[in-house]
């Protein structure tokens, strides 16, 4: 049955993860990863099967739910553990299992000679379950098991490589980043909880989404303040500012970790979020305008950074960042169906991207700076077709998958300006000229030229094994061809996927004819732009590279410290942040309560007290006969008297 296999779409990569995590001492490094392999590949199967019994069903009737049984019982409040699918999470099931094996594949390859191989494939599939469990779950409260899952897994992941002191302290700062962003999302539960259970009947199920839809209603008077405290969770998980900061660092773990949860899945876990709930995010225009202003800024704002990275993963994390931004704008101006269409080609090209990058710091023996890079167009021809398909996916220019969204975007951000002056458009637009030059930026110093590293470590650059390559060519086939799911009506398409997500989303339901002619338009200029963006690069690593000296020499001083420091934000939030906070746990946790209460009080206190016992007990045991008689006579005398006085 349907409704039956929902279950072990989610269970299945646990079990996988329990399995590989409890026998990791035992089982050689690479069953454990065809396990897991096995374990997503398996899941994948059953969330195409499930996909396609639902797109048999009609429009109105596509949602299936599987209640495994009841989690909680408290008073008035009833919650099961269900799940749930609908359109919308059924796009998300594929991109998560779809992407998520073949980067488990890729893992095979790029993980090969790491020892601890049964412990990061356990970790990787138990990020899988989470995540399945988040887009999968019926309610909010199963949502956020699934939402606080995948920022543990993340956690693990990043620092899976512990012993440097960097990973270990990347990863606390990804937990701790998110963990600011979670408790607003709490908050908002807690808000939505205390607004419908008084009014809703016993045993309705406040928080199921089907519920949720039906009395969204309800939630108009605190819509604003839930809205916001929600986003506040998306900008943690999402990367938006200004809690981005830690998806950067987070590059410090394995690229396929890159890959898995920074490019396809869990940073889009706050887009899902948004698409979900879209009936309550609609209710309020002032939150509306926040995620949209947001949004448009964190695209820009990324952009920018990435310019002047060197790292090759860290220019593709501040890309990420920039991605997102244009999703969460998108959501912002009721795009909701336009920001899952570019969630979908978005892990198609960047997931590609990452794992290309993963194969070029493979080749140049873990070697991730672009300085010292270069050539490697002959070496690794595979990589580079791929990496260049990927490039100019997420440029924009037609007709990869990246076009197709990210213009559907811009053009819904053209159209909320409502006859006023189109500066979402036109903060997207320039974000998306950016993008294509430093994507080429990225693809000639890594690709073209000579090579600049060690002639030791140009001996040994020679292409991926199949396990890396192959999933690059697949995910390089859907950047070419995923996005023609959503081709739009105004480009002459057939705009499957948003006619697919329309009966879940609220926001604008689509376009008439009467504004194809500026959709074309439009679609001219940002493929314009983002040809520009690309020749430009091109031309100024490639065949001028005297320009890009130039530039960076006129740039010299303020304008290029603030690109390379990132804008100071991470000094700033340590200034103003992390070490006041520190300061004050060392005075009050070390100071008063480590030296005080426990060092003083708990430790010294007790040695002071048994010293004290000790020193009383000992004059009462003495060695003299005499005192011993002269207690015994006290004692009878003592109870004697007790005696008579009780008669």
């Amino acid at each position: 049955m349907l409704e039956m296999s929902l279950r072990w779409i989610v269970f299945i990569p646990l079990l996988g993860a329990a399995f590989i995590g409890l026998l990791n001492r035992f089982l050689p490094g690479r069953l454990a990863g065809w396990l897991a392999c096995a374990t997503v590949g398996l899941s994948f199967l059953l969330a195409v099967q499930a996909v396609l019994r639902l797109a048999g069903l009609p429009p109105a009737e596509r949602v299936v739910t599987d209640t495994v049984g009841r989690w909680l019982v408290f008073g008035s409040l009833q919650l099961d553990i269900g799940f749930w699918l609908d359109p919308l999470s059924a796009v998300m099931i594929l991109v998560v299992t779809g992407v998520g094996l073949l980067i488990h594949i890729y893992s095979l390859g790029y993980m090969a000679a790491d020892t601890g191989l049964p412990r990061f494939f356990a970790y990787m599939n138990l990020f899988i379950f989470a995540m399945l469990l988040l887009v999968l779950g019926e309610n909010l409260p199963l949502l956020f098991v699934g939402w606080e899952g995948v920022g543990l897994c993340s956690y693990l992941l990043i620092s899976f490589w512990f012993g440097e002191d960097a990973n270990a302290t990347a990863g606390r700062k990804a937990f701790i980043t998110n963990r600011v962003g979670d408790f607003g999302a709490l908050l908002a539960l807690f808000l939505i909880g205390a607004t419908l259970l008084p009014v809703l009947r016993p045993g309705l199920g406040v928080f199921s989404f089907g519920v949720l839809q039906q009395h969204a209603h309800l939630l108009a008077p605190v819509a604003t303040a839930v809205a916001l405290l929600l986003f506040l969770g998306v900008a943690g998980k999402s990367a938006q500012i200004p809690l981005y900061i830690w998806l950067p660092d987070a590059m410090a773990g394995p690229t396929p970790v890159s890959a898995l949860i920074h490019a396809a899945t869990m940073v889009t876990a706050g887009v899902y979020l948004m698409a979900r709930l879209s009936f309550l995010f609609v209710l309020s225009p002032a939150a509306m305008a926040v995620v949209a202003g947001v949004g448009i800024a964190t695209a820009l704002f990324a952009a920018t950074i990435a310019l002047a990275q060197t790292d090759i993963k860290k220019v593709l994390a501040y890309s990420t960042v920039s991605q997102l931004g244009y999703m969460v704008a998108a959501c912002g101006v009721g795009a909701f169906a336009a920001a899952v269409f570019h969630l979908m080609t978005h892990a198609f090209f960047k997931a590609l991207l990452f794992l290309g990058a993963g194969s070029v710091i493979h080749a140049m023996h873990h070697e991730q700076d672009l300085r010292v890079m270069g050539g490697l167009r002959r070496k690794l021809p595979v990589t580079w077709a791929t990496m260049l398909i990927g490039t100019v996916a997420i440029a924009g220019v037609p007709p990869l998958a990246g076009f197709v969204s990210k213009d559907e975007i811009l053009f819904e951000a053209f159209l909320a300006a409502h006859g006023g002056f189109p500066w979402l458009w036109l903060v997207g637009f320039l974000a998306a000229g950016l993008t294509a030059f430093y994507m080429m930026r990225l693809l000639v110093l890594a690709f073209l030229g000579e090579n600049r590293a060690s002639a030791e470590v140009r001996a040994h650059i020679g292409e991926s094994p199949a396990t890396m390559t192959v999933p690059l060519v697949i995910l390089a086939v859907l950047a070419v061809g995923g996005g023609w799911v959503g081709w739009p009506h105004g480009l002459g398409g057939g705009a499957w996927l948003q006619d697919w997500l329309a009966p879940v989303l609220a926001g604008p339901a689509g376009h008439g004819h009467a504004s194809a002619t500026l959709e074309r338009g439009l679609a001219v200029v940002s493929t314009l732009i983002a040809l520009a963006g690309l020749g430009l690069g091109y031309l100024v690593y490639a065949r001028r590279p005297q320009l890009a000296a130039w530039g960076r020499g006129w740039l010299r001083g303020l304008p290029h410290r603030l690109l390379s420091r990132k804008y100071y934000v991470d000094e700033l939030y340590a200034a103003a942040i992390y070490r006041p906070l520190q300061r004050a746990a060392d005075v009050v946790c070390f100071r008063w309560l480590d030296r005080g209460l426990i060092d003083g009080l708990l430790v010294s206190g007790a040695a002071v007290a048994a010293l004290f016992a000790g020193s009383v007990l000992r004059l009462l045991q003495n060695g003299l006969v005499r005192f011993y008689a002269w207690v015994f006579a006290l004692g009878v005398t003592v109870f004697t008297v007790y005696l008579t006085l009780q008669g």
